[in-house]
């Protein structure tokens, strides 16, 4: 989702990345589901890309979903 927001608001990884202070490689993690975003990123995701709040709940859910299934 951060991914597809990113290109609609024609961000490159780099410009994004900075300004939001962490690495490039940080936000690729992030886009690629390798690493999990603190809520502070998430909220500066949202803040920057100005992202539909149901996209976030869906994400959310999702994220919640995944969680539930690791533990069980």
């Amino acid at each position: 989702m951060f991914k597809e927001y990113r290109k609609l608001r024609k961000y490159s990884q780099e410009k994004l990345a900075e300004m939001m202070g962490i690495s490039p490689r940080q936000l690729q993690r992030i886009e690629n589901g390798e690493s999990e975003p603190s809520l502070k990123t998430i909220k500066k995701l949202i803040c920057i890309l100005k992202i539909d709040d149901k996209d976030i709940l869906q994400y959310m859910k999702n994220f919640e979903s995944e969680k539930t299934l690791v533990h069980m």
